[in-house]
């Protein structure tokens, strides 16, 4: 049921755009969707893995987007730019990806712990959504390997290869520092000035 979980996770982002997680109901969640809340329980099992979903989606959403700026046709300096202004627009848009890229999560937020929980859910996507989700590392970590696996040319020798690595991460932890202390200047600049030489 792949259209009601998604609309159920609309509507579930939505409601926490205008309160706190904890004065969110299943019930106003499942209406807003269109649909009971029996099927809500049925996809999510509880509240707890509603915001698990929630925030796995919402991970997925910004990594895409990570992989879209990567992917853009212009030298890795300009694409890793682009990734560096992605996560730092994410961050100001996205409440969520702003506490998971940076661990600060409000009290109006759903918190779900990191690890992994017992899941019984016969929903694949579910039991996704149950499996670990990732820390402030492991996005630095995530955005740094797959910008190497997109700017790194077949055959680059290992010491560059480790080069770009070391540039990535640079962008990366230079974009979350960004979202924690916005700068007076564009990211943009900020990332230029930090890569003076073409990275890749």
């Amino acid at each position: 049921m792949p259209a009601a979980r998604e609309s159920l996770l609309d509507a579930a982002y939505t409601a926490l755009t205008r309160r706190p997680w904890s004065a969110v109901r299943m019930v106003d969640v499942a209406a807003a969707a269109g649909v009971s809340r029996q099927t809500l329980y049925n996809e999510f099992g509880s509240k707890e893995g509603f915001a698990r979903a929630l925030v796995r989606r919402e991970a997925d959403g910004y990594l895409a987007g990570v992989e879209r700026a990567l992917a853009t046709p212009t030298d890795p300096r300009e694409r890793l730019t682009a990734a560096a202004e992605w996560t730092v627009s994410a961050a100001r848009d996205n409440a969520l990806v702003k506490a998971m890229l940076t661990g600060c999560w409000s009290e109006r937020l759903p918190s779900p712990t990191l690890s992994a929980v017992p899941s019984s859910s016969a929903v694949p996507a579910q039991r996704q959504a149950d499996g670990p989700l990732p820390s402030p590392g492991d996005f630095v970590a995530i955005v740094r390997d797959r910008a190497v696996a997109l700017l790194c040319a077949p055959g680059t020798p290992r010491a560059d290869s480790a080069e770009l690595a070391r540039a990535c991460e640079l962008v990366i932890r230079l974009a979350l520092s960004c979202v924690a202390a916005p700068p007076g200047e564009g990211v943009a600049e900020l990332v230029r000035g930090a890569l003076p030489r073409q990275p890749g």
